[in-house]
């Protein structure tokens, strides 16, 4: 990563990530990590909750499925699902034997066809949107990631946390016009340069930013990438609080909920008021 002072007024310097913090403790190695083999089962404790692990082409990978069904319970396939893709959180399928390890394991049940796994790092950040306060990691205020997107003609940027405090936040000032973006709107930016190559975007959803925006170092530092993706989950939708949301579908339609209470019972009652949480705010 460049280190280049930024032209204007407050005079914005691209730190070194070296200097700049410390790396995350949980993204230090775990003891015995050169020793995985194949197919190893072993557990990981998430929030206090054991969850099995597998080791798949030299890495340890959780069970997508068992997070969901207790880390994340409260919250419906589709909000993990969203939230995963937003967080560019991809899922290795695992293969027939690998799932009857995980059968066995007690981590999937015996019907299961299928199962999704992904790293430690990446279901600490995925639980952590749901589950945990999406602070901003500890940055030096004149620090900025040197960021840059493929979309349509491409562009490169100086994106700078100090100034990222909402979604809409102007953050990213373009390396080649000096012009401040908000993340969603940079991805749509770009200059034709003479090693360009037009790339069609998919302008549909704004919010695909954090798929398409990425460091300009092709071998960053790890803690430079953890510090990035933990910048990448604010304001990504993780801090809905259940209950809150439980209370406002029942001052909504208490009318509506007595009947479904006489009509279906008490627990297709719930059923129904979560189906309504997830229509009404997603």
């Amino acid at each position: 990563m460049a280190s280049s002072p930024l032209p204007g007024p407050n005079d914005i310097l691209l730190a070194s990530p070296s200097s700049a913090f410390q790396p995350d403790t949980l993204s230090q190695p775990r003891p015995g990590h050169a020793n995985l083999k194949p197919n190893q089962v072993g557990q990981v404790i998430l929030y206090g909750i054991p969850i099995v692990s597998l080791v798949i082409d030299g890495q340890e990978r959780l069970c997508l499925a068992q997070i969901s069904n207790t880390l994340l319970k409260n919250f419906s396939y589709n909000e993990i699902h969203n939230r995963r893709v937003a967080l560019g959180i991809t899922c290795v399928q695992c293969t027939p034997v690998q799932l009857e390890i995980l059968r066995r394991a007690g981590a999937m049940p015996i019907s299961s066809r299928r199962c999704g796994m992904i790293t430690k790092r990446e279901a600490e950040r995925l639980c952590k949107s749901f589950l945990g306060e999406n602070r901003p990691p500890k940055l030096p205020d004149n620090f900025a990631f040197d960021v840059s997107h493929e979309c349509a003609w491409g562009c490169r940027g100086s994106f700078i946390p100090a100034r990222y405090n909402s979604s809409r936040a102007k953050c990213i000032k373009c390396s080649y016009c000096n012009m401040y973006f908000s993340p969603n709107k940079f991805i749509f930016h770009s200059h034709r340069t003479p090693d360009a190559k037009y790339t069609q975007p998919d302008a549909a959803n704004f919010n695909s930013w954090r798929r398409h925006l990425k460091l300009t170092d092709k071998s960053p530092q790890d803690e430079l990438v953890f510090a990035w993706e933990d910048v990448k989950a604010m304001f990504n939708g993780g801090s809905r609080k259940r209950a809150l949301i439980r209370t406002r579908s029942i001052a909504f339609s208490s009318q509506t909920l007595m009947l479904l209470e006489e009509i279906f019972g008490e627990k297709d009652q719930e059923d129904c008021m979560r189906i309504n949480e997830d229509n009404i705010w997603l």
